[in-house]
């Protein structure tokens, strides 16, 4: 099945359900609304020259013509190729490394956008989404013109969207995820989280990010429900629409979960319409799991994936979790193979710990780099570079990346313990632990943590003896306003580091 008829089929079976909605404009399509603009963009790109198998870039905010750029893409059978906006100074690489035919972009990133295409030399149109620009098409006016589309190309096999890792070890590298796959992921995640057509799923993180593709995107649409996009999510906000839309799932990260719980708290409880939450991105700490199963009856869904996958590793069931489960992200989805492998890619018994591989329906590779995919699909599996575990009874527990974990006194240390530690103390938001060269092939710990009030080091530190596996007598403790995050939502520990290292 390919990925734009998921919209096709919602038109069929509920033409005036809707299936899109953008908070900021308050602006809604219906499935056939939908269709109708999907296909005059479609028109569009091709009459601009894109054919298939050519990048369409699509450089914006979240948005309503995002949603249609993308799928305008797959119905011709070119591949959607998303930048993040935060990553402007980036450009030239992203272009170098895909080479675009078509840009579609926000107005206000006109500098950036003309300066990287002038360098890559494939782009043969500008598109803003917002109208006329000097040197680019108004995508308003194509929609008006409302050109014909060609024959879909109707290969699910194809590559339709480039999914770029966040670059925490290395250079960004575009995944491509083709179409069966991607859509088989889809109708699966759908069914772990027991999706229904009068479901609406609201999610506030970029739309660049795999996670929304296959977290608030396609499920919904799979099950022709309802999806929601927000430019600007800030707690109070995202709250407010929440209600005025009638949410039923939250897809975010740690940090918007987060921000409901506390709102929640302020406002005597959750939006009434929602039913559970769901997390990616990042770690989720236990104590923010147990805030929603405790204080708001509503489950936390945890999820684990990657760029790579167009799918996840690891996805818990909607339903409140244990405390005997409340560490693990979850059980694999049947539609891959998950397994804990050695160093020569052996499976390891029940409850070692060891990397976390998976095989069947991810990435066929990464866009123009043979060697780094040989290197991941290594062995017939794709290797995460994460350190798991999996339990007797199938539930999937994350450690840590394998570059993050630090050899402390000649033990090895695995900084999510002493993180989660830290973030069970009461008056500690967040927690974020890195090591520094101790000059004797090993690390020094520094654990960085975050609160709405100031934090008593000493008392915190000695709060957490017995509390992990370690003897924490070497960590210290630094407390600061707020974490660096990456651009898709992550703690940047790279940038923790640098200023540990500084100070």
């Amino acid at each position: 099945m390919l990925l734009h008829q998921l919209v096709t089929d919602g038109a069929m079976h509920r033409p005036d359900h809707t299936a899109f909605h953008w908070v900021e404009r308050d602006k809604s399509l219906t499935y056939a609304e939908a269709v109708a603009q999907i296909e005059a963009a479609a028109g569009a790109f091709h009459e601009l020259g894109a054919r298939k198998g050519d990048r369409i870039t699509i450089f914006a905010h979240n948005g309503m013509d995002y949603l249609l750029s993308m799928f305008a893409a797959w119905r011709i059978g070119a591949i959607s190729s998303l930048v993040n906006v935060k990553f402007a100074d980036e450009l030239d690489y992203y272009f170098a490394d895909h080479t675009p035919s078509l840009v579609v972009y926000t107005h206000d990133k006109l500098a950036e956008v003309k300066v990287a295409a002038d360098k890559v030399g494939t782009v043969k149109h500008l598109i803003c989404m917002d109208g006329h620009q000097e040197g680019a098409a108004s995508f308003p006016e194509l929609l008006a013109a409302n050109l014909p589309a060609p024959a879909d190309p109707g290969d699910e096999g194809a590559v339709a969207h480039l999914s770029y890792t966040s670059g925490t070890t290395g250079q960004p590298k575009g995944a491509c995820l083709a179409h069966e796959p991607t859509q088989t992921a889809a109708a699966v995640i759908g069914e772990r989280l027991r999706y229904s057509r009068d479901d609406i799923s609201f999610g506030p993180s970029a739309l660049s990010s795999s996670y929304q593709l296959v977290a608030n995107l396609l499920p919904p649409l799979r099950n022709h429900a309802t999806t929601i996009v927000m430019k600007d999510w800030t707690a109070e906000a995202g709250y407010a629409a929440l209600k005025k839309t009638g949410a039923t799932i939250l897809v975010g990260n740690p940090p918007v979960l987060t921000d409901l719980l506390e709102q929640a708290r302020l406002n005597g409880g959750a939006p009434e319409s929602l039913r559970l939450s769901m997390s990616g991105g990042g770690p989720v700490p236990q104590a923010l799991k147990k805030g929603w199963r405790d204080e708001l009856s509503l489950p936390l869904v945890e999820s684990y994936g990657q760029s790579e996958i167009g799918g996840f590793f690891g996805l818990a069931a909607p339903v409140l979790p244990t405390d005997e489960h409340l560490g693990a992200v979850g059980r694999p989805l049947p539609d891959k193979e998950v397994r804990i492998l050695g160093a020569n890619d052996e499976e390891l018994p029940i409850g070692q710990a060891g990397e976390v591989c998976l095989r069947g329906g991810c990435m066929t590779g990464y866009w123009g780099k043979p060697e780094k995919t040989a290197e991941a699909l290594s062995g017939g599996w794709l290797h995460s570079g994460d350190v798991g575990q999996m339990s007797a009874d199938g539930y999937l527990t994350m450690r840590g990346r394998v570059k993050e974990l630090l050899q402390v006194e000649g033990k090895t240390w695995f900084p999510r313990d002493v993180e989660e530690a830290l973030m069970a103390l009461d008056d500690i938001r967040e927690a974020a632990v890195v090591g520094l060269e101790d000059g004797k092939g090993g690390h020094k710990p520094v654990a960085f943590v975050t609160s709405a009030s100031t934090v008593d080091l000493e008392q915190a530190k000695a709060g957490v003896v017995g509390k992990t596996p370690y003897d924490i007598t070497p960590l210290e403790l630094k407390q600061i306003a707020e974490f660096p995050m990456t651009p898709t939502g992550k703690i940047a520990k790279a940038t923790l580091q640098e200023q540990a290292a500084k100070a």
